[in-house]
């Protein structure tokens, strides 16, 4: 057990952004297509965040193109290269998952001033 943990807190990123749920974030992930590699930009609202250590794991969601798509991204893997907070949101809830079926203006957040 203790070479799991060992194993673990090496894996573990130093400096974690702070952000929570219902900010907008600008999430640099790192692509690799075929021998290159880049860093792609996804910019939307943190709806959860879960977990914790190694495990933790947070959604953006965003609307392209009129459709509603989502990603999870894990907070302490070497493909996130860095979450930038673009706006601070006024959330009551832990989890945003109401906002799936809001449409244009309700299924904004407010932001925290």
């Amino acid at each position: 057990m203790d070479k799991i943990s060992a194993f673990v807190s090496e894996q573990l990123k130093t400096e974690v952004p702070a952000f929570e749920i219902g900010d907008s974030v600008v999430v640099h992930n790192k692509i690799k297509e075929g021998s290159r590699e880049r860093v792609q930009l996804f910019e939307g609202t943190v709806i959860a965040k879960r977990n914790g250590g190694i495990s933790e794991t947070f959604t953006v969601r965003r609307i392209a193109y009129g459709v509603g798509v989502e990603k999870t991204f894990p907070l302490h893997s070497p493909s996130v290269v860095k979450v930038d907070v673009v706006r601070h949101g006024k959330v009551r809830r832990a989890k945003l998952y109401y906002i799936r079926e809001r449409v244009g203006k309700a299924a904004k957040v407010k932001e925290q001033i």
